[in-house]
């Protein structure tokens, strides 16, 4: 098994971008991988997004639900980018059918006509 798919199967990772000043800062996600890539869907206003428009180094291992890493966690560098609409669209799909949670949440606006904010998505290349 490659570190990549080691990574693919944990519920959740720990998504480190940098700031221009070159500190890290550590953001628990959503994670799935594809195509030898990883993908993570986040607000488009966020920061981490702001983040990774400076600067696309991140760092990616694997965590709990709250972000704390387990000493000897797998942990990977890569490079990120943004993605377009459509395929913001696939990737969220790829994480809905991961999580029963996000497909809940996918449900319960569209019932109910919830306004979301944008999301974009993000592609790791290791």
């Amino acid at each position: 098994m490659t570190l990549v798919d080691e990574i693919g199967r944990s519920r959740y990772i720990s998504l480190t971008t940098y700031r221009k000043d070159g500190t890290g800062v550590a953001t628990p996600v959503w994670q799935v991988v594809n195509g030898g890539e990883l993908f993570v869907v986040t607000d488009a206003e966020s920061w981490k997004v702001k983040r990774i428009r400076n600067n696309t180094h991140v760092v990616v291992t694997v965590c709990g639900v709250r972000g704390n890493i387990a000493p000897g966690a797998p942990s990977a560098q890569g490079t990120a980018r943004l993605l377009d609409e459509s395929d913001t669209e696939t990737v969220r799909g790829l994480i809905a059918r991961k999580y029963l949670l996000s497909r809940v949440g996918n449900w319960f606006a569209k019932i109910l006509h919830l306004r979301r904010r944008p999301l974009v998505g993000i592609a790791v290349t290791f």
